[in-house]
């Protein structure tokens, strides 16, 4: 049939290289080997002494149900309580053996992920989102630790009881043994197709509720937004729509794997029936006696529950083989920027600051987004960059601290390049504080001292009266520098949390200061408080600021106006106003609007104070 009348998913079968992703397993399974042999050895044994049980019960019953055998029942009872007691004891320290396991592993590839993820780059974060490095870190792992410290003890427990019941079966009546394992080889094919098909069910079913973690952690975040649009009923729909494909995913899968099941049960049920049927004839005809025909049964029912339990070591296996798909997806991919292991930075730093030509081009984009710029900073200078959004002025910084691919011979500190210095040294010598006020869920106090929390409160005050946020803290906040500020500081307004950061980047004192747009929320006289207190702390110091604003650009040594990837016009204030270009151009829009904001907020203020009193003139006409 043509594709084109196709309906209904498609679904690849699985095979050996996609079971494949186990071996990579492995290290964990040394890693722990000593302990999980130990608990399946353990194991083994608890289920060697319940397969000893059948013989006392076929000993009672013999004796009772055969007049020439003395009745025997006590002994045989004793004896059971014992191995149930013994069963009992190897058994809890065995499963708390592979807990510690499972915990062990869980613990190991969370912390490996969490370790690997920190150091990659925006193409990383372009590729995978927030929810989906969740739900891997959670639900994958959660299903490979499974494998790892069960898995193998079920595959070694089934063997084993199939080995050890079959023996004893074989031992007590070879001609009927040899009638019950008919059904066992339909078994295992059944198994083995089914399984094969297994597989992208599970891959789904882990896509689909990444998916669904992805949704709600993004809408969780943007909250605000959806209730001040009013879009909560709208939200509500998407989820249901993400959340009802999450569950037919997972209906799918569970559906497949319980008809694996009930189909290898179905087969396992014959063995029974022939027990019932030829077993009893042979009772009946006294070749076989009633004591053996019921411990026979209990050893099929040993093997039969053991083979059912094949279905779900399989769906245990294929499980984890789509986890360590969905997980080695991010081990494997390698950081955007590494260091170079050769290179020995030096203890000190003057702060010079050169970009030399820097060109660079995103990841995929049809054009670079800085086309050759030549931006330098001598050591103790302001410079200030300006320029429209989009124009490529938060690249520039983020290429002096490597947080994109910075190519080399293009930026140099000091008169090295930065792609030599390892990455930790680098941006301890620069330090950039980003567009985004991003705040911890913690105290003030620990996310201004979040490099080095043993800071003492005159270092910290410093930095916050410098940011201008000294009187916030001091009158605004109950508690002070302990104020709790919430998830990404959500108690404080945009300009309280631009002044933190700020003030998170100034305790560092740096050698060279990178700010991105750390004014646009402040008003203007909130703006020259700030400037003077970065002046009186950075005096000695090079800083390199983003600006949209001529108010702040003014106060630089020297201002480059960057369109497009490129240096439109560089020098000091006085010199760009005298050049009458794009910056002058914006020196005088921006002027005029100062100057009607400044008009408008002395209106406002003679509106609340009121007129002036008339003055009474003595002697008048």
């Amino acid at each position: 049939m043509s594709s084109a009348f196709r309906t209904g998913v498609v679904r690849k079968r699985s095979s050996i290289k996609d079971l494949a992703h186990l071996k990579r397993l492995f290290p964990y399974v040394r890693r722990y080997a000593l302990v999980l042999a130990m608990a399946i050895v353990g194991l083994l044994l608890a289920r060697l002494a319940m397969n000893v049980v059948p013989q006392f019960l076929r000993t009672a019953i013999d004796s009772l149900a055969d007049p020439a055998i003395p009745p025997n029942y006590a002994l045989p009872a004793l004896g059971i309580l014992v191995i149930v007691v013994i069963q009992a004891g190897i058994y809890i320290g065995s499963r708390r053996a592979l807990r510690r396991v499972s915990i062990a592993v869980t613990y190991d590839l969370r912390k490996r992920l969490f370790n690997h993820i920190q150091y990659q780059g925006p193409s990383f974060f372009n590729r995978f989102g927030t929810g989906d490095l969740m739900s891997r870190a959670v639900n994958d792992v959660r299903m490979v630790r499974m494998a790892v410290s069960f898995g193998w003890v079920q595959i070694a427990t089934v063997v084993f009881t199939l080995a050890t019941s079959l023996g004893f079966m074989l031992w007590m009546s070879p001609a009927l043994t040899a009638w019950v394992v008919v059904p066992l080889p339909f078994v295992a094919v059944t198994g083995f197709f089914m399984a094969r098909g297994m597989y992208p069910y599970y891959r789904e079913r882990q896509e689909a509720l990444a998916d669904l973690t992805s949704f709600t952690q993004e809408n969780l975040n943007g909250i605000r937004t959806i209730q001040a649009m009013a879009q909560e009923d709208h939200e509500i729909g998407r989820f249901k729509r993400t959340s009802t494909a999450y569950a037919q995913k997972f209906y799918r899968a569970t559906r497949y794997q319980q008809f694996m099941d009930v189909g290898m049960s179905s087969i396992t049920s014959i063995a029974p029936l022939i027990i019932l049927f030829y077993g009893g004839s042979l009772v009946l005809a006294g070749e076989l006696s009633l004591g053996t025909w019921t411990s026979f049964t209990t050893y099929l029912m040993m093997l039969t529950h053991s083979v059912t339990q094949i279905g779900w070591a399989l769906s245990m296996f294929v499980g984890a083989a789509a986890g360590a798909e969905r997980i080695y997806e991010i081990l494997d991919s390698a950081p955007e920027v590494t260091d170079d292991p050769h290179f020995q930075p030096p203890a000190e730093s003057e702060g010079r600051l050169e970009f030399r030509d820097f060109v660079y081009r995103h990841p995929g984009a049809p054009r670079p987004t800085i086309g050759g710029v030549d931006i330098r900073l001598n050591a103790g200078e302001t410079v200030a960059l300006l320029g429209r959004v989009g124009s490529g002025k938060s690249t520039i910084l983020k290429a002096a601290v490597r947080l994109v691919d910075t190519p080399r011979g293009c930026v140099f500190l000091d008169g090295r390049d930065v792609c030599d210095f390892p990455m930790k040294r680098l941006r301890e010598l620069v330090t950039l504080v980003p567009q985004d006020p991003f705040l911890f869920s913690a105290s003030l106090r620990e996310n201004l001292t979040y490099d080095d929390p043993e800071r003492g409160d005159e270092a910290i005050w410093d930095a916050v009266e410098a940011a201008g946020l000294g009187r916030t803290v001091r009158e605004d906040l109950k508690d002070a520098l302990d104020t709790i500020v919430g998830e990404r500081g959500i108690t404080l307004s945009g300009g309280q949390k631009q002044r933190a950061t700020l003030a998170r980047g100034l305790i560092r004192d740096a050698k060279v200061l990178l700010l991105d747009d750390c004014f646009s929320s402040v008003d203007t006289e909130t703006e020259e408080n700030i400037l003077s207190g970065l002046q009186r702390l950075r005096g000695d110091k090079t800083t390199l600021l983003i600006s949209h604003r001529v108010s702040t650009a003014r106060h630089a040594d020297r201002i480059y106006v960057i369109d497009n990837g490129r240096v439109l016009e560089s020098g000091s204030h006085e010199d760009l106003l005298a050049k009458n270009g794009y910056y002058a151009e914006l020196e005088a829009v921006q002027s005029n609007q100062e100057h009607d904001r400044s008009r408008k907020s002395a209106l406002l203020h003679d509106l609340e104070v009121g007129p002036p009193p008339l003055k009474v003139v003595e002697g008048g006409a």
